[in-house]
């Protein structure tokens, strides 16, 4: 029986490199997004042997196709098999909360706090904030959820100073977005953010249940209100095979 080769003029085109080689995975690897599509979200993979009989190839080449589909979110493992993922959570580019643009998806947001301390401002992180170093800055630190699924990691950092015993009345698994606007009045009016591709240290990869391998996005913000104070500064990191960001250009 002959393989299921997809040919070279249909959807592996776009891989094939100007000497027309294709390496054997990345047929192997468009053959597999069309099983994903047949499917269906939390339909369960062959096994490796079986993809490799039913391509003619080795397993190591169905492993590396499988590891891409990995790490593009198509698949995810389950147990101790492979099963196909559902679409990545689109988080807006806005001032709008994490909460906010996962309950848009028809999601339930959640957040897990690991740390929620109190530290003293370094150089870096005072200039961010406009405070003296040294001040006291409160530090949340807590894992996204999405559906229960672990999903990114954000840590928040507030002047002390600005928002005194805010955890008196806050309570840190819910929206801080959603608390400093109707609480406190809080206008967020700009933000700067800068995104880049990581890895994540093992004990952020422990915390949000991933692998050190998997490529993450890490997202800087510092946000604004109308008199151009700092309102906090956030580090979230995201990952990458669960999420991308979206934005309106005009």
């Amino acid at each position: 029986m002959a393989p299921e080769t997809p040919s070279v003029t249909g959807a592996v085109r776009a891989g094939v490199p100007e000497h027309g080689r294709v390496p054997k995975y990345y047929t192997v690897k468009t053959a597999l997004a069309g099983l994903l599509d047949e499917l269906g979200e939390g339909g369960l993979l062959p096994t490796e042997r079986d993809l490799a009989v039913r391509f003619e190839v080795s397993r190591e080449t169905v492993r590396q196709a499988i590891r891409e589909l990995l790490i593009e979110g198509r698949v995810r493992r389950q147990g101790r098999g492979t099963v196909v993922a559902g679409p990545k959570l689109l988080q807006p580019l806005s001032l709008a909360s994490y909460t906010e643009g996962v309950r848009r998806q028809g999601r339930t947001p959640g957040r897990r706090v690991v740390t929620c301390e109190m530290l003293p401002a370094d150089p870096e992180l005072a200039a961010a904030l406009d405070i003296r170093p040294g001040g006291d800055v409160l530090h949340l630190e807590r894992v996204l959820l999405a559906d229960n699924d672990r999903v990114g990691l954000e840590s928040t950092y507030l002047s002390d100073a600005r928002f005194p015993r805010l955890l008196d009345t806050f309570d840190p698994s819910t929206s801080l977005y959603a608390y400093l606007r109707e609480r406190l009045g809080v206008r967020f009016a700009e933000a700067e953010e800068r995104i880049e591709t990581v890895l994540a240290t093992p004990r952020e990869a422990l915390l949000i249940g991933t692998s050190p391998a998997l490529p993450m996005l890490l997202m800087n913000r510092i946000s604004r209100d109308d008199d151009d104070r700092p309102i906090e500064r956030v580090r979230g990191l995201y990952r990458g095979d669960r999420f991308s960001f979206t934005t309106v250009l005009r």
